[in-house]
């Protein structure tokens, strides 16, 4: 409780699945939260009402963070409802739809990247100049498991853009180092109670990945959210250009 009191955070994709879950804890550790969401409108609504009993301020912005302007003016938006940001979630993200490579075209290929990364850059530079302002900021990016290990069949173009987030973590942080902004990544491995694999994820599927996970449990939404809160209420902290891996053993770098 209070780690994060006061704070000014913005989380896109924060009506739904993990983000519904990330904001909730983020409003829980005392902060103040800007919450996007693009088709999510109930959940979103549902945090606000849970933002104003608790005492917190928070407030829904639509937009299509795929469209440069829109990312934009939510960012602008969001930033002055809070009165500036002291961190950015990079939470929005989805695999759209699973095919092989063979079946794979420049749209779909595209439409991938734009949702997953160029998302993530449109927000990212806007926020930037809010972020620079207390010069102990914190931007946390979500990849995945299937950025580390390439994911499923099917999940090629999803895997090889949540890898780029990873990448450009690392990146962004060295970039950002000299205004006082940490840069990281939560990489999520199987999570259970996510529209992801509610919508991606058949039982059997799931039940073999969670056979051979060695913590022997699914992931809940909460085990990121958890991550997530930790990375971003270590002010003026020493952890810069790093990914957590939350999968229970999966993956171990």
């Amino acid at each position: 409780m209070n780690q994060l009191l006061n704070q000014r955070i913005l989380v896109t994709g924060g009506g739904q699945g993990l983000g519904h879950a990330i904001v909730k804890a983020l409003l829980e550790a005392g902060a103040d939260v800007a919450i996007h969401y693009f088709s999510s409108e109930a959940g979103a609504r549902e945090l606000c009402a849970l933002a104003a009993n608790s005492g917190r301020k928070a407030q829904s912005f639509r937009a299509d963070l795929t469209i440069e302007a829109e990312a934009g003016a939510m960012v602008e938006n969001a930033a002055r409802f809070l009165g500036g940001l002291d961190v950015l979630v990079n939470n929005a993200g989805d695999l759209v739809m699973r095919r092989a490579m063979e079946d794979i075209d420049a749209p779909f290929w595209e439409r991938v990247f734009s949702i997953n990364l160029n998302s993530m850059l449109w927000v990212t530079r806007a926020a930037v100049p809010w972020l620079a302002q207390p010069r102990r900021a914190s931007i946390v990016n979500l990849s995945s498991l299937a950025g580390r290990k390439g994911g499923h069949p099917g999940s090629l173009a999803y895997s090889t853009a949540k890898g780029a987030v990873i990448t450009w973590t690392r990146a962004l942080a060295a970039e950002l180092a000299g205004r006082g902004i940490r840069v990281n990544a939560v990489a999520p491995g199987f999570i259970l109670g996510s529209r992801f694999h509610a919508t991606h994820t058949t039982e059997e599927s799931a039940r073999n990945t969670i056979a051979q996970i060695p913590l022997r449990r699914a992931g809940r939404p909460e085990d990121v959210a958890r991550a997530v809160v930790f990375l971003a209420a270590e002010a003026d902290g020493f952890i810069t250009g790093a990914t957590l891996d939350v999968n229970g053993g999966v993956y171990m770098a």
